[in-house]
């Protein structure tokens, strides 16, 4: 069995709605440094992290104390807005999104949780994983075979820990800790 490590990103400086790729905030920065503190004995592990900046920059202090360069991997991205939603109201979007079930929003986005978890039940050694909340949410979903997009309210920098078995079956072994908000 191969386990994984996924890791929402630390708090954000700037809400999905007002950048499409903000950095980590101060409190962020320090939830990066505790998450890795908590993995640190787990390693030295590969590390995989979305593209987007606040999962590097969440990822950096763990790849640091393990001498690892974190593989950039975009099917662990962010969930995409539909086309033509504006940026000011993308979180309307996903709040009402995220209230219902992946078959709801059609297949682009079945398509889309599908890859995630895909691509997490494809790693081949145990990994540490920083991704996104609905990301998270995805493979959560299909390892327990459940279609609502929120399993889970995962806080920043929680820990979900998955295990991938022999024949690429993802199984929740403990879902990350939750949080009071769902959106940042």
């Amino acid at each position: 069995m191969t386990r994984v490590y996924l890791v929402r990103h630390g708090r954000a400086a700037a809400g999905w709605d007002v950048d499409p790729d903000p950095p980590l905030d101060d409190l962020g920065r320090a939830q990066a440094l505790a998450v890795a503190g908590h993995l640190r004995p787990f390693g030295p592990l590969t590390v995989v992290t979305s593209p987007l900046l606040r999962c590097q920059q969440t990822a950096f202090p763990l790849a640091t104390v393990w001498r690892e360069t974190p593989t950039v991997e975009p099917l662990v991205a962010e969930i995409p807005s539909p086309e033509g939603v504006a940026m000011v109201d993308r979180v309307e979007w996903l709040r009402a999104a995220m209230a219902g079930t992946w078959s709801a929003l059609g297949e682009r986005y079945t398509m889309y949780r599908d890859s995630v978890a895909a691509a997490v039940a494809a790693i081949p050694a145990d990994t540490v994983v920083f991704s996104h909340f609905v990301a998270i949410n995805a493979v959560i979903g299909v390892a327990i075979g459940d279609d609502r997009m929120v399993i889970r309210s995962l806080d920043n920098c929680s820990v979900t820990i998955m295990d991938v078995g022999a024949d690429g079956s993802l199984h929740l072994v403990e879902g990350g800790h939750e949080a009071d908000t769902l959106i940042r």
